[in-house]
């Protein structure tokens, strides 16, 4: 790499690399803003390069820009080795041993057997200094270890040029320093390591580094050593008083690498980071075998799963008389035990779906980079939680039936409420699942909930009958998952009947009449839809920026 400057000579090189990473007049624009000025420079191998600047001074742009995560708005960037992006947030799963997490992932990135892929996540763990801990759950981890771990998910594919966003944030001073060590054991076997930072001693233990001003201009590229003498500073955290003065980000920022440089060789060709990966089928096979992991390591999911609806139908069981369907009872009472049933399979759905995805996004961004398939990981989901919501409607059917909530039931009925409400359920965790793809927390996610809910309760036809709302409710009422629940319910239960004698209940007539099929098939076609739409979500937020 050359600095090229009116004052300053180029330093002398003396050994040649190939080219690990070259931009050629990058740029990036954001909302009409340059986040990173047309900048052209070549990486070469086997080195650890900082990239350092002020806050807001846009080094974490330039490094996505490098990696791919952020496409450049103009020039180009060319990756000529398999490259790995490491996010700062953690990426792999907190609740699994370290070992499991990565056999985890091998599974989805590899191609090979059982055996071959043990035997790399063994080599990754050993490389890393991680084999004592790899039966430690990762949420028991020091910062360090978690940091290293997060990285051995990134080369189990061998890649040989790896980008990290600030590493080292949030570790103390030996922890930092045992992990910039681990990037020098990398750089040692020809691996290219390039880490964003705040901290001048990480700079300091860097072969090279590239500074960046404020504007996103790249202001200096060269060794720890160069930087001193050609800011004329004796501590590298005075750089950062320099960058940010606007004098100097204006006058002395013209720095580029020339392809003739001596130091890096030009000879090196963009590589297509395409890669084997395994089939669909083993990444579903894989990630189910995941999620059943997750459920069972995180003792507080699985009890809200579990618990939440034992206590939503003991209250039902016990909040409705025993003569709601026949016996003198009201069929308004009816109408409300069906309604609530319907509710609540839809609350368990989207209750379930609802925080599967925004709390591992980052993870499903990683892995799409990895080549996972987004409708693989969409449908895992579902297979993990479909039988688990069957177990709830089946319970709650029993319960209400057993304490004589319901009437006397045939199984071609007991059979058909619970198709009702399985599918209304299978609806309400795709539903869930797209809300969980489209917020940005878990925070967002709770939000949501509300929201998501009350329509289904306003406009479902419970609390006003559908041939008595007006045209805007009724509309409203079309898409309302709950609505093509509640509705088959009482057709298999043959309500219209027991409703029309009463004129409190008499606008039921129309709800109840027809077949159940109705329902089931616009279930089915939301539930198509939902799910359609969130893999949909998932490519668009998981792309390259």
């Amino acid at each position: 790499m050359t600095i090229t400057d009116t004052t300053t000579p180029a330093p002398d090189r003396r050994t040649s690399r190939p080219v690990a990473v070259r931009l050629s007049d990058a740029e990036r624009q954001e909302d009409d803003v340059t986040t990173l000025q047309p900048t052209s420079l070549a990486i070469g191998s086997g080195q650890v390069v900082g990239i350092a600047g002020g806050s807001g001074a846009g080094k974490t742009t330039l490094l996505e820009t490098m990696a791919g995560v952020r496409t450049p708005t103009a020039g180009s960037v060319d990756r000529t080795v398999p490259s790995a992006f490491v996010p700062q947030d953690d990426i792999i799963h907190r609740e699994l041993p370290l070992r499991r997490t990565l056999e985890h992932a091998a599974s989805l990135r590899l191609v090979g057997d059982a055996a071959e892929r043990i035997e790399i996540v063994d080599r990754v763990l050993a490389r890393l200094d991680l084999t004592d801990q790899a039966d430690v759950v990762v949420a028991d981890l020091s910062g360090g270890q978690r940091k290293r771990a997060s990285l051995a998910a990134e080369m189990l594919l061998d890649p040989r040029l790896f980008f990290l966003d600030e590493p080292t944030s949030g570790l103390d001073p030996v922890h930092s320093a045992e992990l910039m060590e681990s990037f020098r054991d990398l750089a040692a076997t020809g691996a290219t390591i390039v880490v964003s930072t705040h901290s001048p001693t990480d700079l300091a233990r860097c072969d090279q580094i590239v500074f960046v001003a404020r504007g996103g201009r790249v202001a200096f590229v060269g060794s720890p050593a160069e930087a001193r003498s050609w800011f004329g500073v004796a501590d590298l955290a005075e750089v950062y008083r320099l960058l940010d003065d606007p004098s100097f980000a204006d006058g002395r920022s013209t720095v580029t690498c020339p392809e003739d440089d001596p130091a890096v060789a030009s000879d090196s060709e963009a590589v297509d980071e395409s890669q084997r990966v395994p089939s669909a089928a083993r990444q579903l096979r894989g990630l189910v075998a995941r999620n059943v992991d997750l459920i069972r390591g995180n003792r507080l999911t699985l009890a809200i799963l579990l618990g939440s609806p034992v206590f939503i139908i003991s209250t039902m069981a016990t909040l409705f008389p025993t003569d709601g369907f026949g016996g003198g009872g009201s069929s308004a009472v009816a109408v409300q035990i069906l309604f609530w049933m319907a509710f609540n399979s839809f609350f368990f759905g989207l209750t379930y779906g609802l925080l599967q995805i925004v709390g591992e996004f980052e993870i499903v961004r990683r892995e799409r980079r990895a080549g996972v398939r987004l409708d693989a990981y969409v449908a895992s989901k579902l297979v993990v939680l479909v039988p688990l919501l069957a177990v709830v409607n089946a319970a709650q059917l029993g319960a209400m039936e057993l304490a004589g909530r319901l009437p006397d039931l045939a199984w071609a009925d007991r059979t058909g409420l619970f198709v009702s409400l399985q599918l209304l359920s299978i609806a309400a965790v795709a539903i869930g699942l797209h809300a969980s793809a489209s917020v940005q927390s878990s925070s967002q996610a709770t939000l949501a909930l509300p929201m998501l809910c009350f329509p289904q309760v306003l406009f479902a036809g419970a609390v006003v009958p559908i041939s008595e709302m007006g045209r805007f409710a009724e509309a409203m009422s079309m898409p309302l998952a709950v609505r093509w629940g509640f509705e088959p319910l009482g057709r298999i239960l043959d309500l219209d009947e027991a409703t029309a004698g009463e004129a409190a209940t008499a606008g039921f007539v129309t709800t109840f009449s027809g077949s159940p099929t109705t329902g089931w098939i616009v279930l089915g076609v939301l539930t198509a839809v939902a799910i359609a739409a969130t893999v949909r979500t998932l490519s668009r937020r998981t792309a390259a920026r």
